[in-house]
């Protein structure tokens, strides 16, 4: 496997493969980041903010694209990220408009895996959420409920737990442990 450099774009949020996220872009370093991914001079990374250790963002992230984007009324730009490819974080430096940019090596992304038995309720509890969040539904122009990574991934970015919990999970082979630990939640809030 190759190396790559990548921009980091970096958030107290999480975005994982076929997942998508908005969020706002609004200093100039940013903003011509964005514009020399468009004109494919690197890619770009989504990364968790680590508030803690030799890298500014846990070393699991996502690269991504970008996929749609508006001007806002105060200048600044929205921009809607969609996950591609789990990267490990090799290396970062900051430049001197302060952007960082890593040395990434890609990682495995889940497998596609038909969701059944007792996991439906998983998939139904997020189909329900979405129901109650639109905001985020609107950004899918399809949802894959009938897959059990898709499902597990699209819970890992929403749930309301530390970062480097979640990344646990995410570091996994496989989304079997996540299945297991949205399972009991979901029940242990149903008993």
């Amino acid at each position: 496997m190759q190396t790559r450099e990548m921009a980091l774009l970096m958030r107290d949020a999480l975005l994982l493969p076929q997942g998508r996220v908005e969020v706002r872009v609004v200093d100039p370093g940013h903003l011509r980041m964005v514009a020399d991914v468009f004109k494919g001079k690197y890619a770009l990374a989504f990364a968790t903010i680590r508030p803690r250790g030799s890298l500014p963002c846990y070393p699991t992230a996502t690269q991504c694209d970008i996929i749609d984007f508006n001007q806002l009324e105060d200048d600044s730009l929205s921009l809607v990220l969609e996950g591609r490819q789990r990267v490990s974080i090799l290396s970062a430096a900051q430049a001197k408009d302060k952007l960082w940019m890593a040395r990434t090596l890609p990682c495995r992304n889940w497998q596609e895996e038909p969701i059944k038995g007792e996991f439906e309720l998983i998939s139904a509890a997020l189909e329900q959420f979405y129901e109650v969040n639109p905001d985020l539904f609107e950004l899918y122009s399809q949802v894959h409920l009938e897959d059990a990574a898709w499902v597990s991934q699209r819970w890992l970015e929403v749930l309301p737990m530390y970062n480097k919990d979640k990344l646990v999970l995410v570091n996994q082979p496989d989304c079997h442990k996540t299945l297991d630990f949205v399972l009991q939640l979901i029940k242990s809030h149903v008993d």
